[in-house]
C-alpha cells in the first residue's frame, strides 16, 4: 500500500505541475478533431469514412501536440538553467556588487535603507537564497529548470488523445445520422467541462470561460461542416 501510495502522489505531482498542459491538450484535441470529424461526415454517410479520419487527425495530432511541447519545456528548461548559471557566476566574482543589486531593487519597492541592507547582507551570507531571489525577480523563471520536458509532453499526448476521441467514438457506435447527434452533444459538453475547469483554475467566472470555449468547439465544427458541404458540391 506504502509503495502504490507513493506512486498515486509522483504521479498526481506530475499533473499538477503539467495542469496547464492538460488543459490546452483536451481544448485542442476536441476542438481540432471536432471540426474534422463534423466536416467529413457532413459529405459522406460512411462511418467507416469517418472513423478513418478522426483516429488519424487524433492520433497524428496527439503526437504532433506531445512533439511541440516536448521541444518547448526543454528550450525554455534550458534557457533557464543557463541564465541561473550566469547569474550564479556574476553573484560569485562581486558579491558586493550583486548585494547593492539586492538592495537597490528592495528600495525601490519601498523598503527603508536598514531594512534594504539587512535583507542584501543576509542573501550575501546565503548564496543559494540569493539565486533563488534573482531567478525569480529578475530573471522570471523560477520552477522552469525543474520542468520535466518528458512529463509535460506525456501528460499533453494523454490529454489530447482522450479529448480528440470523444467525437469519433459514437461513430464507431451509432449509425451515421444517430453519430452526428451523440457526438456534437458529447463534445459539446465536453468543451462546457474544460470551460468550467478553466474558470475555477484561472478564477474566472465560468459561464464566461464555458461560453468562450463551447464557441471555439461551434466555430471549428461549424467550419468543418461548410468545407464538408463545398467539398460535395
Amino acid at each position: 500500500m506504502g509503495r502504490l501510495r507513493g506512486t498515486l502522489e509522483r504521479v498526481r505531482g506530475s499533473l499538477l505541475s503539467a495542469i496547464g498542459d492538460v488543459a490546452f491538450g483536451m481544448e485542442d484535441g476536441a476542438v481540432s478533431v471536432a471540426g474534422l470529424v463534423f466536416g467529413v461526415a457532413a459529405s459522406t454517410d460512411s462511418t467507416q469514412i469517418v472513423l478513418l479520419a478522426g483516429a488519424a487527425g487524433a492520433v497524428s495530432g496527439a503526437v504532433s501536440m506531445m512533439a511541440g511541447t516536448y521541444l518547448d519545456v526543454h528550450s525554455e528548461r534550458s534557457r533557464a538553467i543557463a541564465l541561473v548559471s550566469e547569474a550564479r557566476q556574476r553573484i560569485a566574482a562581486d558579491p558586493g556588487a550583486a548585494r547593492e543589486r539586492v538592495a537597490e531593487r528592495l528600495r525601490a519597492a519601498g523598503f527603508t535603507d536598514d531594512e534594504a541592507g539587512v535583507v542584501a547582507a543576509a542573501f550575501e551570507r546565503n548564496p543559494e537564497a540569493h539565486l533563488e531571489y534573482v531567478a525569480a525577480v529578475d530573471l522570471r523563471v523560477a520552477g522552469t529548470t525543474g520542468a520535466s520536458p518528458r512529463t509535460h509532453a506525456v501528460w499533453m499526448f494523454i490529454a489530447d488523445i482522450l479529448a480528440a476521441s470523444v467525437p469519433v467514438i459514437p461513430f464507431a457506435l451509432f449509425d451515421i445520422g444517430t453519430a452526428r447527434v451523440v457526438s456534437l452533444l458529447l463534445t459539446g459538453a465536453l468543451m462546457a467541462a474544460l470551460g468550467y475547469a478553466r474558470g475555477r483554475i484561472g478564477h474566472e467566472p465560468v459561464y464566461r470561460t464555458m461560453l468562450q470555449t463551447m464557441a471555439i468547439a461551434g466555430a471549428a465544427a461549424l467550419a468543418g461542416v461548410i468545407i464538408g458541404r463545398l467539398v460535395t458540391l
